[in-house]
């Protein structure tokens, strides 16, 4: 049976300055609202597969911050005997996710020049 595991990607060190990865982590969060209603026990999980390790102290302040500056918007769905917050891309947050993506794109293109 073939391991459908995500390769082992190293954890982000502690002492890198976290400013540098507040981006990233917005753009990662920004994707996948915009490939499915997210929640935020998901994308804490999300986010840990690809290295970066977030409490919920962290990431609420992130959604709710998306969410003010239009980009994402939530509802509160029941999930068994519990309330679950779910975040969903709007077309402001998809225009935005748009522009950055292709300056990611620029910047990928800049740092990886000559290595592909």
């Amino acid at each position: 049976m073939v391991s459908r595991r995500s390769p082992k990607l190293p954890r982000v060190a502690k002492d890198v300055d976290r400013d540098l990865y507040a981006g990233l982590i917005r753009l990662h969060v920004l994707h996948h609202a915009g490939e499915k209603p997210i929640y935020g026990a998901w994308i804490i999980e999300e986010l840990n597969r690809h290295g970066y390790s977030l409490s919920a102290g962290t990431l609420y302040p992130l959604l709710h911050g998306l969410e003010k500056k239009g980009y994402l918007r939530s509802r509160q769905v029941r999930a068994g005997k519990l309330g679950r917050r779910i975040y969903e891309i709007t077309a402001k947050g998809r225009k935005v996710f748009a522009a950055a993506r292709e300056k990611v794109r620029e910047l990928f293109g800049e740092l990886f020049e000559g290595e592909l």
